[in-house]
């Protein structure tokens, strides 16, 4: 379900925000993932 770009306003979500959703896997991995791609932008 989706929100509403008023309802995501008011539940502190704001267009610029990024979400990330992480599992299980070694933190470190997640890391290094994250730099390389932020590295790319």
């Amino acid at each position: 379900q989706q929100l509403t770009t008023e309802e995501q306003l008011s539940t502190g979500v704001s267009p610029d925000l990024v979400r990330l959703s992480i599992g299980t896997e070694d933190k470190e991995d997640i890391i290094t993932d994250l730099k390389q791609a932020l590295d790319q932008i």
